[in-house]
């Protein structure tokens, strides 16, 4: 099997659990991030039609980002669940910071910022860094979640 085939099966593997826990933890109430309602309002504000489009849209990111792995395993040489898992933190740690609070505001038009107006009706709450406006353990949620996703892919690359 091909690194591209491998990684895009990793990538599907891995979003599948991925996304999987982390709406158990939203569900359980871990966390109140709801990533495929924060994915799908950057296209829409029908509550109902966003979280159909954030799941859409979180699973292309996913097969994207399995494929990305995938290439780096394949530029070094070398692939392992460990090796993914670490991928999958530092990944998670980009996320929860320069992502969130830096590019997320300024592309998605339905998120408040400090400059939000009063009279300007935001649909999310901004996340802030490590996502601690969603509760306090959500980085901690993200982090487990992404560490997961990079094993999965980090596994299924054959490098």
């Amino acid at each position: 099997m091909s690194v591209f085939w491998s990684s895009l099966a990793g990538g599907f593997l891995g979003t599948l659990a991925l996304s999987t826990m982390l709406a158990a933890a939203s569900e359980l109430g871990f966390t109140r991030m709801d990533l495929p309602f924060l994915l799908g309002t950057s296209v829409t504000d029908n509550r109902r039609r966003a979280k159909v489009y954030g799941y859409l849209f979180h699973f292309g990111l996913g097969l994207s980002f399995g494929i990305l792995y995938g290439i780096c395993f394949a530029a070094i040489g070398r692939s392992g669940w460990w090796r993914g898992a670490l991928v999958g933190a530092l990944h998670a740690l980009f996320v929860s910071t320069v992502l969130v609070n830096a590019i997320l505001p300024v592309i998605h038009r339905r998120i408040g910022t400090p400059e939000t107006a009063a009279h300007e009706i935001a649909l999310l709450e901004a996340p802030g860094f490590l996502m601690l406006n969603y509760g306090p353990n959500t980085f901690l949620v993200t982090l487990v979640a992404h560490v997961a996703y990079g094993a999965i892919v980090g596994w299924a690359v054959r490098v």
